[in-house]
């Protein structure tokens, strides 16, 4: 849930791109009069892809690469950056993929412009100090050297958009557009850390309405950001989220808020609350702590509270999303205040929604904690429910 779990991811944005470039898989093409909206409301994905119903045996490095069985998968970086002069940067660029058949289902086709497996890639710039939030939007087709991953050495790019593994637990980040420029690097120092039941999460009561999710809680980062002729060598932490599923969400769930969270002591949490159409949150939404060990413990969504303290409306999407929080989880004594570093950090792509760099403040116990983290918000332009 960049996603449903983060990650948490937008998966449903990704339908958009079908209305783009469907021809490309030799697939009917949309009618002018049938648009973006038809896109999402009604399209009814084939049959033939595998489903999450249940525990996976994991295998890495190819465990970071694609999962082509899967319709729908998607990887999310974000991150909080300092340059060694003091301004502060959030970053984000995710990549989604979409297949539009099953593999077994796939016709013979000569061309090397021949696609199904569909990409689109979000890249964003938070500059602090300046207060402005830079966001780049593409899609192209999974062939020609367009896009794509692979899983041996893990890979995944569209167009000059892309990110590398150099080594075992090391990574390299590319994306430049217009006068925007971000090159990082990134030391993962904790490995892979799996969600729900050792990467299995449930999402909703059906079978096969869950999906397989780990990330990557801290990522020890440096590299340079560019904005217009003003380079910054920077240095921070990110965060990477990796999901994949076919279908996810249920009938009535309309949104979800999902929190990634680093804190300065070297523990990381993450949440995500789901939101219903009757204004509740649904049983499935859930969490995962990472002790500075890297030790893990699930939270049910019994088990924590997400409070609205204030809220934000945007002048672009006319959508209000929440804009500061109070996070209580009673059985770890951990309560904490998240504040956006920038209040509009809307993205104005596709689809719209919300993410954006965050401040934290609070206490565990009888200590004060502080750290950084990121926020997702969707389903407050325009409900989700059906999409994904």
């Amino acid at each position: 849930m960049s996603k449903n779990g983060n990650s948490a991811g937008i998966v449903f944005i990704i339908l958009i791109t079908l209305a783009v470039v469907l021809g490309v898989a030799g697939l009917r093409p949309l009618g002018a009069s049938q648009g973006i909206p038809v896109i999402l409301t009604n399209f009814d994905p084939p049959t033939g892809f595998t489903r999450a119903e249940g525990y996976r045996e994991w295998n890495f490095p190819e465990d970071y690469g694609p999962h082509l069985d899967f319709q729908t998968e998607w990887w999310y970086y974000t991150g909080n950056l300092q340059s060694k002069t003091g301004e502060q940067f959030g970053y984000q660029l995710t990549f989604f993929r979409r297949a539009l058949l099953p593999i077994e289902d796939l016709p013979e086709r000569q061309s090397a412009w021949a696609a199904n497996q569909i990409f689109m890639a979000h890249f964003a710039i938070t500059d602090v100090e300046a207060g402005a939030h830079h966001d780049f939007e593409r899609f192209a087709r999974g062939a020609a050297g367009l896009a794509g991953s692979e899983n041996k050495l893990f890979r995944i790019w569209l167009e000059n958009w892309r990110v590398e593994q150099v080594d075992d637990q090391r990574f390299t980040l590319l994306a430049s557009q217009d006068d925007i420029k971000l090159d990082l690097f990134f030391d993962n120092l904790k490995g892979v850390i799996f969600h729900g039941e050792q990467g299995y999460s449930q999402k909703g009561p059906e079978p096969g309405n869950a999906s397989y999710y780990y990330s990557q809680t801290r990522l020890d980062t440096s590299g340079t950001i560019q904005i217009a002729e003003d380079v910054y060598r920077v240095s921070g932490l990110s965060w990477m989220d990796h999901e994949f599923s076919t279908s996810a969400l249920s009938a009535g769930q309309v949104g979800w808020d999902w929190f990634s969270i680093q804190l300065d002591e070297g523990s990381e949490l993450m949440v995500f609350q789901i939101r219903r159409a009757d204004g509740s949150i649904d049983l499935y939404s859930s969490g995962t702590w990472i002790a500075k060990d890297g030790k893990t413990r699930q939270l049910s969504n019994e088990q924590f509270e997400i409070k609205v303290i204030d809220t934000w409306r945007s002048p672009n999407s006319g959508a209000e999303y929440p804009s500061e929080w109070l996070l209580v989880v009673p059985d770890l004594e951990l309560q904490l205040e998240i504040k956006p570093l920038v209040a509009d950090q809307e993205m104005d792509v596709s689809y719209a929604y919300w993410e954006g760099a965050v401040k934290i403040e609070g206490n565990q116990s009888d200590a004060r904690v502080s750290g950084i983290g990121y926020v997702e918000l969707t389903g407050y332009a325009e409900s989700i429910e059906g999409q994904f």
